[in-house]
C-alpha cells in the first residue's frame, strides 16, 4: 500500500492530495498523440459570477465524466475551459459595489478557478480563455472587420427594444414573457430609435435550416427551424398615391383578388405622408396610443382589432381597384414589410376587422358546397378560385403560382421566400464589452480601424455608470481620435458588442489561446476541429447555438475552416431543481450551495449524486438526504480494497467473471449514451455483490474483477478510483489506463431478453441473466425508465413473470 493512501477514507484529505498530484504530474495536459483518434469535448463556458453554483456542477461534472471515459477508450481528448466574462451582470454588480467591472470579474475568475480544481474535472487549464482579456477580444474586433469587408456588418437606425433600467438595447431573444421584460433585470422594455450595428445572419437563413451535418436533439432543431420561420409566397407592390409603391409579402397570392383593404403599421413612414388633412387628428391620436402598447398586446389574437382610416387608397395590382388604407396596431413595422394586404374572406383577423369597419368581404376561394352567399366566417382552406377574373375555376393550389407569374409579367410582383429571423443586432450602449472597431470621419464616414491598430482597448478609467448613452462617449481620450484615411479629427464608435459575439467562436480560441497571427492556429485546427461533443442547456437553442452556427459558416466562407457546423454532436442536460422541485432562485430560498456538501461528503459524492438523481437530459430535484446514500456507496466501494469486512450474504462467487463482463458492457453502453444514473445504479448493485463474494472468490478472478470495477468507477468518481487503484498497488494513474473490455460470448450466452408489459402493452425489452429469479426480474423491469413512466403514482395490483419470456405489471 502506498504511503499516501489510507484504509479509512477522508474525502477532504484524499481529494486534496490527488488534486495536487494531478497538477504536479500535469495529468490533464491535452494528449497530442497523432496515432490516436481525436475527441474534442466541450461544455459551455461559465460566466464568472463569483461562485460555482450547483447548476455549474450539474452541467460540468457529467461532461467531465464523459470526457474521461473517452480518454480511457483510447482517444486523445481536448477538454478545455474558460470564462464568458463580458456583459451586463458584471457591470451592474460593479455599480452596486462601487468597484470596477474588471476588478470584480477577475476576482471572481480567480475564485472559480479554485472551485474548478476542487471539482476534480480534467480540464486542461492551459487552454483557458477569458473573453474580457484584450488578447481575446482583439479577435472579436478582427471578425467584425472581416464581416464588414463581406458586407455582413452594417449600421442603420431602427426601432430597438430598450431596457430603461440597464440603459441598453436588447436582442429580440433577450425580451421575455408575455409582458415583454428584460431577461436580466425584469424591467418592462420600451421601443426606441437608435443607430445600430447589425450582422446579416439572414443571409444564411436557408443554410441554417439544414441540419444534415449534425447529430443534435430534435427539439433544438425544431426550435431553430421555427425561429428562422421560412415562408414561401410572393412579394406584391401596391401603389399608394402620395407615397409610391409599398410592398407586402403574402403566402396566399391566390387570394389577391379578395384584397379589399390595405393595412400599414402605425409606425410606418408612409402614414404621415398619406394621411389626409381631415383624418390627421384621428390618425395622430391612434398612432400615439399604439406606441404605448407592447408587441404582445398588439398581436394578441383574443384582443379586438382596431385601426384608423388614413383617407388614402392603394391600388390592388390584380384588378386596379382602389382599396382603403388603414393604420392598425396588429401590424408591426418590425415584421415583414410593416404592411399587409387584407383579405377578409380568407383570414380570420382581417374578417373581424372588416366586419367592425364595414369593409367589403369578397369570397375568392370557394369552400366545399359553397352556395355563392356571403361567408359567415373566414375560410382559410383550399378550393376553386372565384371572383378572380381569368383565374376563375382554377384550383387555388395552382393559382398561387399562376397569379404570381402574372404579377411578375406585369412588373408588380415576384415569387419570394421570407423568414421570421431578423438580422443580429450587436450594438450595446454599455461599457463592459468589446469596443466596435469603427471611426467616424466628417469626410469619409464610417471607417474601419486598421487591423494593425487592434485591439481597440477599453479605457481602464472610464466612467461606467448607466446614462442611456455609451459611457465610452464620455471619455475624451477614447472618443476623440484621427481618421485612418485622412488623418483629420474623428470620433470612435462608442457602442460595445453583444456578449454573444464572445461565445460564438470561443471553441476555436481554446486551440491556441495565445496565438498572435489569427483567431486560432490553423495547424491546431487541423488536429482538433470541429468540436465532436458539445454539452449545455437547451435554453441557448435560438441564441448562442444559432449564432455559433452562423459564425462557423461565415468562417468557412472566409477560408478559416473547411466545415459547415461548429459541433458535430450536441447533448442538452436538464435543470437541477430545488428540494421543492422548483427552479432554484434566491427569492424562493431553495438555492443549494455545493460547497456545503463538498465539505461534508467530498466532491466525488456530489458529482455522483448529481448524476444519479435522474436521466441527465431531464434534470430533477435536489434531495439533501439522497446524497448520503451515494456517500455510503462510495465508502463501501473503498472498503473493497481497504481491508474492510465482507458483507456476507448469499452470492455465487463462480458468477464473478460473467457478472463482471455484464457490468463492463452495461456501464460502457450507459456512458456512451450519457446514462450516468443507470451506470451508477449498476455499479452500486455490483458493489453489493463483490462484498458478498469477497472472502470466497479466487485470488486471480477477484483481482481482475476489482481492477475492472475501479476502472469503470474512474470517470464518475475520479478521486475514489485513484485512491482505490493506489491501494491495490497498481501504477499511477488509473486515469491513463485502458478501458476494460469484455467477452461478448460470455455475456450473450448467459443473457436473455425479457419483454416488459404494463397492462398487457409492450413498454420495453431488457437484457437479463438467464437464471434471473421472478423477484429480480420484476425489480430489474421497474428500473426501466420506459416502464416507470407508466407505473409511477399508480397502484400495482398484480405482477406476472413468465420465466425467460416476460414481466407484466397490472396497474390501476
Amino acid at each position: 500500500m502506498s504511503e499516501t493512501t489510507s484504509k479509512t477514507y477522508d474525502p477532504t484529505a484524499v481529494e486534496h492530495r490527488w488534486q495536487e498530484r494531478w497538477a504536479e504530474s500535469a495529468l490533464y495536459k491535452t494528449d497530442e498523440d497523432p496515432s490516436k483518434p481525436k475527441h474534442y469535448a466541450l461544455t459551455m463556458l461559465p460566466y464568472p459570477s463569483g461562485d460555482l453554483h450547483v447548476g455549474h456542477w450539474y452541467a460540468m461534472t457529467p461532461s467531465d465524466s464523459r470526457a474521461r471515459f473517452m480518454r480511457m477508450r483510447g482517444y486523445r481528448v481536448l477538454f478545455p475551459i474558460g470564462f464568458d466574462a463580458f456583459g451586463l451582470p458584471a457591470e451592474n454588480a460593479a455599480i452596486r459595489r462601487g468597484i470596477h467591472p474588471r476588478k470584480w470579474t477577475y476576482s471572481n475568475i480567480e475564485n472559480m478557478r479554485g472551485q474548478l480544481k476542487q471539482m476534480g474535472a480534467m480540464f486542461d487549464l492551459d487552454t483557458e480563455v477569458v473573453t474580457c482579456d484584450p488578447e481575446y477580444y482583439r479577435w472579436n474586433q478582427w471578425f467584425f472587420l472581416k464581416f464588414m469587408e463581406k458586407g455582413l456588418a452594417y449600421r442603420k437606425e431602427a426601432p430597438v427594444d430598450w431596457c430603461p433600467k440597464d440603459n441598453t438595447t436588447l436582442a429580440r431573444e433577450q425580451v421575455v414573457g408575455p409582458d415583454r421584460r428584460c431577461e436580466r433585470c425584469g424591467t418592462p422594455v420600451v421601443k426606441k430609435n437608435l443607430a445600430q450595428w447589425l450582422f446579416k445572419i439572414t443571409d444564411y437563413a436557408e443554410e441554417l435550416l439544414d441540419f444534415s451535418g449534425v447529430e443534435w436533439p430534435e427539439r433544438v432543431k425544431t426550435l431553430q427551424t421555427n425561429w428562422i420561420g421560412r415562408s414561401e409566397g410572393a412579394e406584391i407592390a401596391f401603389d399608394v398615391p402620395g407615397y409610391g409603391p409599398i410592398e407586402v409579402f403574402t403566402t396566399r397570392p391566390d387570394t389577391l383578388f379578395g384584397a379589399t383593404f390595405f393595412v400599414v403599421a402605425p409606425e410606418h413612414p408612409a402614414v404621415e405622408k398619406i394621411t389626409t388633412l381631415e383624418r390627421e387628428a384621428d390618425v395622430r391620436a391612434y398612432v400615439e396610443s399604439a406606441g404605448r402598447m407592447t408587441e404582445i398586446d398588439r398581436t394578441d389574437v383574443t384582443r379586438e382589432k382596431t385601426g384608423v382610416f388614413t383617407g388614402a387608397y392603394a391600388t390592388n395590382p390584380a384588378n386596379g381597384e382602389a382599396i382603403p388604407v388603414y393604420a392598425a396596431d396588429y401590424v408591426l413595422l418590425g415584421y415583414g414589410t410593416g404592411a399587409i394586404m387584407a383579405v377578409p374572406a380568407h383570414d380570420e383577423r382581417d374578417f373581424e376587422f372588416a366586419k367592425k369597419y364595414g369593409i367589403e368581404i369578397r369570397t375568392v376561394i370557394a369552400p366545399p358546397d359553397w352556395d355563392g352567399e356571403p361567408l359567415a366566417e373566414a375560410y382559410p382552406g383550399e378550393g376553386l378560385m372565384v371572383n378572380s377574373d381569368g383565374f376563375d375555376g382554377m384550383p387555388n393550389t395552382e393559382g398561387k403560382k399562376a397569379v404570381t407569374d402574372d404579377l411578375e409579367a406585369k412588373g408588380v410582383g415576384r415569387a419570394a421566400v421570407t423568414y421570421r429571423l431578423r438580422d443580429w443586432l450587436i450594438s450595446r450602449q454599455r461599457y463592459w464589452g468589446t469596443p466596435i472597431p469603427v471611426i467616424y470621419c466628417p469626410e469619409h464616414g464610417a471607417v474601419p480601424v486598421p487591423e494593425e491598430d487592434l485591439p481597440v482597448r477599453l479605457p481602464e478609467d472610464a466612467e461606467f455608470m448607466p446614462t442611456g448613452e455609451s459611457p465610452l462617449k464620455l471619455d475624451p481620450e477614447f472618443y476623440n481620435t484621427e481618421c485612418p484615411v485622412c488623418g483629420g479629427p474623428a470620433t470612435r464608435e462608442t457602442d460595445t458588442m453583444d456578449t454573444f459575439m464572445d461565445s460564438s467562436w470561443y471553441q476555436y480560441r481554446y486551440l491556441s489561446p495565445h496565438y498572435d497571427e489569427g483567431p486560432f492556429d490553423p495547424e491546431e485546427g487541423e488536429k482538433w476541429l470541429p468540436v465532436d461533443q458539445y454539452t449545455g442547456g437547451i435554453e441557448h437553442a435560438v441564441m448562442h447555438l444559432l449564432y455559433t452556427r452562423f459564425f462557423t459558416k461565415v468562417m468557412r466562407d472566409l477560408g478559416l475552416v473547411s466545415f459547415d457546423e461548429p459541433m458535430t454532436r450536441l447533448f442538452n442536460q436538464g435543470i437541477i431543481l430545488g428540494e421543492d422541485a422548483e427552479k432554484m432562485s434566491k427569492s424562493r430560498g431553495n438555492v443549494v450551495n455545493p460547497q456545503e456538501f463538498v465539505d461534508r461528503y467530498g466532491s466525488d459524492a456530489l458529482r455522483c449524486f448529481l448524476m444519479f438523481i435522474g436521466p441527465w437530459d431531464q434534470g430533477g430535484p435536489w434531495d439533501s438526504r439522497g446524497i448520503e446514500g451515494i456517500a455510503r456507496f462510495l465508502r463501501r466501494a473503498h472498503s473493497l480494497v481497504a481491508g474492510g469486512d465482507a458483507s456476507g450474504g448469499e452470492a455465487d462467487p463462480k458468477e464473478l467473471p460473467r457478472r463482471t463482463a455484464r457490468l463492463v458492457k452495461k456501464v460502457t453502453e450507459d456512458l456512451e449514451a450519457f446514462r450516468f444514473n443507470t451506470a451508477l445504479a449498476s455499479l452500486m448493485e455490483h458493489t453489493n455483490y463483490l462484498l458478498a463474494v469477497k472472502k470466497e472468490a479466487g485470488e486471480e478472478e477477484w483481482r481482475d474483477a476489482l481492477r475492472a470495477f475501479v476502472l469503470l468507477l474512474a470517470p464518475l468518481a475520479p478521486h475514489h478510483a485513484e485512491e482505490m487503484w493506489a491501494l491495490m498497488g497498481l501504477p499511477y494513474s488509473v486515469h491513463v489506463q485502458e478501458w476494460p473490455g469484455y467477452d461478448e460470448g460470455l455475456v450473450r450466452a448467459e443473457e436473455i431478453t425479457l419483454v416488459v408489459q404494463v397492462n398487457g402493452k409492450l413498454r420495453d425489452r431488457i437484457d437479463a441473466p438467464v437464471d434471473i429469479s421472478a423477484e429480480d426480474a420484476k425489480e430489474l423491469a421497474m428500473k426501466s425508465e420506459k416502464v416507470r413512466s407508466h407505473v409511477e403514482g399508480r397502484e400495482i395490483r398484480k405482477s406476472i413473470y413468465v420465466p425467460g419470456r416476460l414481466v407484466n405489471f397490472v396497474v390501476g
